[in-house]
């Protein structure tokens, strides 16, 4: 059951923190104003696309980057408030035990990783995927980074596709190849000079021009195809051409499931940045507790230096996590380490801080 001591320590939490993301909100849009001011003089974006769609998803962004960050600034904030006007002595002193204290913070925090997880998985990916698109249709149209040229892509574990190009324009492929495999072995080949993608409720593939082999052991049989074409249904459609950068940032977390469990029934290879994107929403809704049990440690004893220093050391371990955080993510997706220990291991460095700052913190 929460008591007064609870409520009274939540209120200042949850007021203090968004409070601090008011004022983060508000330098975060200044600062990103003054850079694009004159992206946005020079191109056709409207003023109400910039007031009601870019800054609001900038500000889910942003916000979601430095989620973390802000709860531990504001722990430190009040908590050594608290400490400054001898609230904590006091508290302690009326025989309230050091644990007993961090029940109402993390409370405050659960309530705040809850947030924060419903924002990872599914509002922050809305807001990337609006705002990316604004920056694409009016920014940078050079964005997309899919290949288009000798492309080589598995549909199925054991069927591969082949094309010399593919014109997102119109659909089309040429110099198209189906190959189909079993034990390592080749069975069918299916050879088109041209391809055209026809969507529709049951979307397939126009070949024109056509070949079909078929290997038997060591027999081979051979259907050439004439005017007619020929209609085949592939598991591969012209958004699979298609590889924003960040484009796993855009997807909610269904979204980037059902994107992976497509990737490995074809058997691709390149879904790394996926896994990570993956792993990075598990793992930082937990930094949330370990930053504030740091913070409860840090800033729960008067300092001679005062609130300054103790909010200095604040802002130094949150971008501390930050980069240790964008550093994992770099390594996770490029090392042969595993995903999850990669994204988990600031999590693990931050949780071994915090049990050495609780240790020695003011009893």
């Amino acid at each position: 059951m929460l008591k007064k001591l609870d409520w009274y320590i939540i209120g200042k939490f949850l007021r203090t923190f968004f409070f601090t993301v008011l004022i983060f909100s508000m330098v975060s849009l200044i600062i990103d104003f003054s850079e694009k001011i004159e992206r946005f003089i020079e191109s056709d974006i409207s003023k109400m696309e910039i007031t009601f769609e870019y800054f609001p998803t900038f500000l889910l962004f942003i916000l979601g980057f430095l989620w973390p960050m802000l709860t531990l600034i504001a722990v430190i904030f009040f908590t050594g408030r608290m400490a400054n006007n001898s609230e904590i002595i006091s508290i302690l002193n009326a025989g309230v035990s050091f644990r007993r204290f961090l029940r109402p913070y993390l409370v405050s925090a659960g309530f705040l990783a809850i947030l924060y997880v419903i924002g990872l998985n599914f509002i922050i990916p809305w807001g990337n995927a609006h705002r990316t698109e604004l920056e694409r249709v009016y920014f940078n149209r050079n964005r997309d980074v899919g290949k288009t040229a000798n492309v080589h892509m598995f549909v199925a574990p054991n069927t591969k596709v082949f094309m010399t190009h593919f014109s997102k324009r119109d659909s089309t492929a040429r110099n198209f190849r189906l190959e189909s495999f079993e034990d390592n072995k080749l069975t069918k080949l299916t050879k088109a000079r041209s391809a055209r993608y026809i969507p529709g409720d049951t979307a397939f593939w126009r070949l024109s021009n056509y070949e079909v082999r078929t290997f038997a052991g060591e027999q081979e049989t051979l259907l050439l195809g004439g005017r007619q074409p020929l209609d085949t249904v592939i598991n591969l459609e012209p958004a699979d051409f298609v590889d924003y950068q960040e484009q796993q940032s855009s997807m909610s977390t269904p979204d980037l499931l059902t994107h992976l469990s497509k990737q490995r029934e074809r058997g691709s290879g390149n879904i790394r940045k996926y896994e990570v994107e993956l792993a990075r929403r598990s793992a930082e809704p937990f930094t949330i507790f370990i930053l504030t049990l740091i913070g409860v440690a840090v800033a729960g004893r008067k300092t001679r230096g005062g609130m300054g220093v103790q909010l200095a050391l604040g802002i130094f371990i949150g971008a501390l996590f930050v980069f240790l955080s964008r550093f994992a993510s770099t390594i996770s997706a490029s090392a042969n380490l595993p995903v999850y220990l990669g994204m988990w291991m600031p999590n693990l460095i931050f949780f071994g801080a915090a049990l050495y700052f609780v240790a020695n913190a003011q009893r």
